[in-house]
């Protein structure tokens, strides 16, 4: 399919979906035929080292298709969403004097959100409050920040990665702080962009998509995730790699579990994590939905939007 390049016509087509949904093949082959490139909105695939335990595209896959905020971050690096949001839409701005039409694909629906309809601002932490809340994690462990978030905000409870101790630390500042949800502060109104947005989801039935999470982890692990993540356990406190597949390694690695445990509780943990992606991207009404090998069905709709 063919897009004629115009001056007033700019168009980010966002390829959003569960983990295991098949995102990266998906957008590989649009950003091919559409002769474009991708930028990545998966938190966990901006850190360097980190490549099979995220699933981030091969080196292969990226010379098919250039991709951006890939690996561009060392795992030591304090990043947030709010720093995405300036460098996703100053990466766009630049994109968009070559391309009418931009890829962006991820699982992180925060992120998305952040370029698609922007975030409000946000208050500080309190070094204070940041250092009780540790405190809370280190005496009665991550599950006692889940059920503070589920009682304060159940809404952000249901979306975020419930095993990300800074994400749930931070939300929880925010409604402790300003005694308000911390999901009730994003924008609800979209901020004005200068393109037009199209969102694309992969729908894959809850049953195939269990299973096709349970393979990936087993390719994953093939593939050489242990090796992987015994060059980042010196770093295991960094807030990068306090997340899901990791942190289940990492305890593997300090004989609290078994490998056959660990390779379990990173299956059972990544199908609960699809589900509340899913469950967060399903009140997006504003997404199309489409199979993930119905490419030429998806490539209608990019026309569609940007000749509409």
């Amino acid at each position: 399919m063919k897009v004629q390049k115009t001056i007033e016509k700019k168009l980010l087509v966002v390829l959003c979906g569960p983990t295991a949904s098949g995102k990266t093949a998906a957008a590989i082959k649009i950003a091919k035929a559409l002769n474009t490139e991708i930028l990545s909105a998966d938190s966990r695939q901006f850190y360097e080292g980190m490549q099979i335990g995220t699933a981030a595209p091969t080196q292969a896959e990226m010379t098919e298709v250039h991709h951006h905020f890939i690996g561009h971050l060392m795992v030591t690096d304090s990043y947030n969403v709010s720093q995405f949001e300036k460098d996703a839409l100053d990466r766009l701005e630049m994109l968009f004097n070559t391309y009418p039409v931009l890829i962006m694909t991820g699982g992180s629906g925060l992120y998305i959100h952040a370029v698609t309809h922007g975030i409000d601002e946000l208050p500080d932490p309190d070094p204070q409050l940041r250092e009780e809340l540790k405190g809370l994690k280190d005496e009665k462990g991550i599950e006692a920040l889940q059920e503070k978030l589920l009682e304060l905000d159940p809404v952000y409870y249901y979306s975020v990665d419930l095993n990300n101790a800074a994400r749930l630390i931070r939300a929880l500042e925010i409604c402790i702080i300003t005694g308000l949800p911390y999901s009730s502060l994003r924008s609800q109104k979209p901020r004005p962009r200068p393109f037009k947005i199209l969102k694309i989801g992969l729908d894959v039935p809850r049953e195939e998509l269990n299973r096709r999470v349970d393979e990936r982890v087993d390719q994953m692990l093939a593939a050489g995730w242990l090796d992987e993540a015994r060059e980042l356990y010196r770093f295991r406190d960094c807030n990068a790699l306090n997340t899901l597949g990791y942190k289940e390694i990492f305890e593997h690695f300090a004989e609290k579990m078994y490998y056959s445990q660990c390779v379990e509780k990173i299956k059972t943990n990544t199908r609960r994590y699809a589900k509340r992606q899913m469950t967060w991207f399903r009140k997006d009404k504003e997404i199309k939905w489409f199979r993930p090998d119905d490419v030429e069905g998806m490539l209608e709709m990019v026309s569609e939007a940007f000749n509409g």
